[in-house]
């Protein structure tokens, strides 16, 4: 997937229709997680939330994905005040583009994706020991890029 074009999609979110293709000229961290509202995804949100204005500051977005509804994802980021779109994907077909299925076909695997600004993956993060070390090592690598 690394050098690879990022599959372009359209999703409902938290803040109206999403479509990845609009990001064009900003990176983009698009992180996949398993289960709104769940503990590991709840740190996993608070940290990129906590860091989002550094993003913000290297000219990158923030998109969270998962296949829960579209009802799910508001109450979740309602509660922890969300400061980028959550994106449901209940149908699974983004994350079956991106190959982050889990094993057993209900969830999306907990993997982040750096996408450039002209669309292309640039860095996949997975197995990371911890949820919210997905938004420390997505800062550290938007930051090398914008060196």
């Amino acid at each position: 997937m690394e050098g690879q074009e990022a599959p372009d999609f359209e999703l409902d979110s938290t803040l109206g229709r999403v479509k990845l293709s609009s990001f064009r000229g900003k990176k983009v961290v698009l992180y996949f997680f398993p289960r709104a509202s769940t503990p590991g995804c709840t740190r996993e949100l608070e940290r990129f939330n906590e860091l989002y204005e550094k993003f913000k500051q290297h000219n990158a977005e923030v998109l969270g994905v998962s296949v829960d509804s579209i009802n799910a994802q508001k109450k979740f980021a309602q509660a922890h005040s969300a400061k980028f779109p959550l994106l449901s994907d209940p149908e699974k077909k983004v994350v079956l583009s991106y190959g982050v299925l889990s094993e057993r076909g209900t969830s999306a695997q907990r993997v982040t994706f750096i996408i450039d600004e002209s669309g292309k993956v640039v860095k996949v993060l997975r197995n990371l020991k911890k949820a919210e070390d997905h938004a420390d090592q997505a800062l550290e690598v938007i930051t090398e890029l914008a060196k």
